[in-house]
């Protein structure tokens, strides 16, 4: 298959790419005066949900706009390894490469990997065959099919407004049947309409609605999360005051549900953090967009609340880090420490003068299930306050490493623990 810029596939691509260099160049203009006597230039209005409404009129945030990323996956031997950290003991290597705009992450009872994409309107499978790993696209002509998730044999696959689902994935990976819809009652709009989704411990799909905008009021479809039955019925408003959710796990413990949360953009370079949130109950509120952290009060919608009338993140994930997919280890390859903590993707900033984020850190709870601290696990896909990679779901595998995606590069990385195997010749 072609993979110019004139195949379905390719426009795709071409679309997201210079739709988002138009947003940079836009955000970059000179903010200078018109000269004597000439009549000021007439602002072009900005589309609805742009991430560029609210930003302040300063040159510092004039130069500050979504980062555009590579149209097209990574050669192999093009992707930032090298530059990539992990603590000693630990291994990083290639899973697999040549997945475009890499997102979710989702495995089957037979151990295949299914990966979604946002730009791009297919959903990848990782298969073994023959002791080799191989990439498969087995559904395309998707729109936004950012969510992947697996049950009994099930592939489920969200797109910008519905869930579709696959049965009996493994027995059909090399031909698959288009995928049939199981819910369709979800708002169409393009900011933050991009859904992850997981299956619980209740054996219900859950599926995310972000706000339609950086920070807006918003009707009663947005701004949470919702659960449904794995047919599609049943379907209930399950947390609100969710800004927009890209990654969630269910702790292994308590059961609880904890959810990243992404915070406001354009109240500063410093506030507010991202979340780390965690429902005890059905129904809470966590505040967006009148509350943000857990106690800032928003300057424009918050007028009239209190952040004590909303449920508290148990912790903060710094500020503008784009916090996405989170998963609880669980496994036995890491050392005794990891067990039962979380590992977290955060994608990276856009509106920080220096950039923040880019990295998957290891969140560890204290005996309450509150953060207790927040450290380091794989850097290095930041060099210079410039991207060569973007971390955005992590999974664990059956064997206890670790799976990370990377929507920048198109790949997907394997993190082990102990002394690397050596290939026999």
């Amino acid at each position: 298959m072609r993979n110019d810029l004139t195949t379905p596939l390719g426009l795709i691509l071409a679309g997201a790419f210079f739709g988002a260099l138009t947003l940079a160049a836009h955000a970059q203009q000179p903010a200078n005066p018109p000269a004597a006597g000439a009549a000021p230039a007439a602002a072009q209005p900005l589309p609805p949900g742009s991430p560029l409404i609210g930003r302040p009129e300063n040159e510092a945030a004039a130069k500050l706009a979504p980062v555009a990323p590579p149209p097209l996956a990574a050669a192999p031997d093009k992707l930032p390894l090298a530059k990539l950290k992990v603590p000693a003991g630990f291994n990083v290597e290639v899973y697999a490469a040549g997945m475009a705009n890499a997102r979710s992450l989702a495995q089957s009872d037979k151990g295949t990997v299914f990966v979604g994409s946002r730009l791009v309107d297919k959903v990848y499978a990782i298969v073994n065959k023959e002791g080799k790993r191989q990439v498969k696209v087995i559904a395309s002509g998707l729109y936004r099919p950012n969510g992947v998730a697996f049950k009994d044999g099930t592939l489920y696959i969200a797109e910008l407004s519905k869930v579709s689902k696959i049965e009996k994935i493994d027995d059909v990976i090399d031909s698959a049947p288009k995928p049939t819809v199981i819910y369709d009652h979800l708002p169409k709009d393009e900011a933050h309409g991009w859904k992850f989704i997981a299956i619980g411990p209740d054996n219900k799909l859950y599926v995310p609605v972000g706000q339609p905008g950086n920070n807006v009021l918003h009707d009663d479809a947005h701004g949470q999360i919702r659960r449904i039955n794995l047919d599609g019925s049943g379907a209930e408003v399950y947390a609100v005051g969710v800004r927009n959710t890209v990654g969630f796990d269910w702790n292994p413990e308590s059961k609880h549900l904890y959810f990243t949360d992404n915070g406001r953009d354009w109240l500063s370079e410093t506030v507010p953090e991202d979340e780390l949130n965690r429902v005890t109950k059905a129904g809470e509120d966590f505040g967006a967009p009148f509350c943000y952290q857990g106690n800032i009060i928003d300057q424009e919608l918050g007028w009239g609340k209190s952040c004590s009338d909303y449920t508290s993140p148990v912790g903060l994930m710094g500020p503008h880090t784009a916090a996405l997919g989170m998963r609880f280890y669980t496994g036995n390859m890491f050392p005794k420490s990891y067990r039962n903590a979380i590992f977290v993707a955060r994608h990276g900033s856009w509106n920080k003068s220096k950039k923040h984020g880019g990295d998957v850190v290891v969140v560890k709870l204290d005996k309450v299930g509150k953060v207790k601290s927040v450290e380091p696990f794989l850097t290095g896909f930041l060099q210079d306050n410039k991207y060569v990679g973007r971390p955005v779901d992590v999974m664990q595998l059956k064997d206890g490493s670790l799976l990370v995606s990377d929507d920048w590069n198109g790949a997907v990385y394997r993190i082990s623990y102990g002394k690397p195997k050596v290939a026999e010749e």
